[in-house]
């Protein structure tokens, strides 16, 4: 059984709306309004458990209400709950409708990975030189570490929510993210490669020439673009399902990190043409990735709305 526990702290004139609101939904459970408890802000606390496919109805009326801009408002994930009354609604009154994502948990968890501290970029620069030593050494293993290692999708997905949402500020934050964290990553990554270089660290193959794992990242092709494509669709599905593991399959499946690494190790080499081929590469996947994110945000909300309306119309 998905629930989601609110918790609230009202005016003491909006009180008597808030608890009618809830109280009136079949979907709320656990009702408790305890009147004059709070401070900072002064206020009564009121909480209760609502079926998560119910959640998006409850939540717009209480945003309706305009509880959380004289009050608060917080909604918490409900990981275990045992409720013999709640799941028989929710089985016969919810339907398909019990597994719809609660949009507000979405985008604050969109939201909270699109923020930019400092270890954003430390991350984003460690994964490039990880990269670089798997580029260097014809390793794919750590390519693949390099691409956990890289916070990048959490920008791209918050790029993604501010073009779906028309906050042009979140737009321009990421994308400054991006294009700062990437430029750090090929700028240091190009600085150990010229130290590589310099000491020949690098692999006898690498140097003859043989350079599979390079030559893999910079091509991009059609294939380039499905794959950016389908983890792009699987991303946004992740982090509205709160899956994971799924989310860890796409740090591991676009070349982000891998392209920007080759882009300072091929001109700290001076392959002039595998670095074009990887800035490429780079900027289709980030292009793509953003995309293909919006349309899966903005598919999703159309689906689940559909999904609503057909188990409103079978309930008459």
């Amino acid at each position: 059984m998905e629930m989601v526990h609110i918790r609230l702290v009202s005016p003491p004139d909006l009180t008597e709306q808030v608890v009618g609101t809830l109280a009136g939904n079949r979907h709320v459970f656990d009702l408790v309004a305890l009147p004059g408890v709070v401070r900072s802000p002064d206020g009564d606390a009121v909480e209760c458990d609502v079926l998560a496919g119910a959640a998006n109805d409850v939540l717009r009326g209480l945003r309706a209400l305009q509880v959380e801009r004289r009050g608060a408002l917080v909604i918490e994930s409900v990981e275990m709950a045992y409720s013999g009354i709640a799941a028989a609604a929710e089985t016969r009154r919810l339907g398909p409708l019990a597994h719809e994502p609660v949009w507000e948990l979405v985008e604050a968890r969109i939201r909270a990975e699109g923020t930019y501290r400092p270890s954003f970029y430390l991350y984003l620069i460690i994964a490039g030189l990880i990269g670089s030593v798997g580029i260097v050494t014809n390793s794919q293993i750590l390519i693949v570490a390099a691409m956990v290692v890289g916070p990048e999708y959490g920008a791209i997905a918050s790029v993604a929510l501010g073009i779906d949402q028309g906050s042009g500020a979140r737009v321009r934050q990421g994308l400054l993210a991006l294009l700062v964290g990437f430029l750090l990553a090929i700028v240091v990554t190009f600085l150990f490669s010229l130290v590589i270089r310099g000491f020949g660290f690098q692999s006898k193959a690498f140097t003859l020439g043989i350079r599979p794992v390079s030559n893999l990242i910079n091509t991009p092709d059609f294939f380039s673009v499905a794959v950016a494509f389908l983890a792009g669709v699987v991303g946004i599905m992740s982090l509205t399902q709160a899956r994971t593991g799924a989310l860890l399959g796409v740090f591991i499946s676009v070349t982000t990190i891998p392209a920007a690494a080759d882009i300072g190790v091929s001109s700290a080499f001076e392959s002039w043409r595998e670095a074009r081929g990887s800035l490429v590469q780079l900027l289709v996947n980030i292009v793509v990735l953003i995309l293909v994110g919006v349309l899966a945000l903005r598919i999703q909300r159309a689906v689940w709305r559909r999904i609503g309306l057909r188990a409103g119309r079978s309930r008459r």
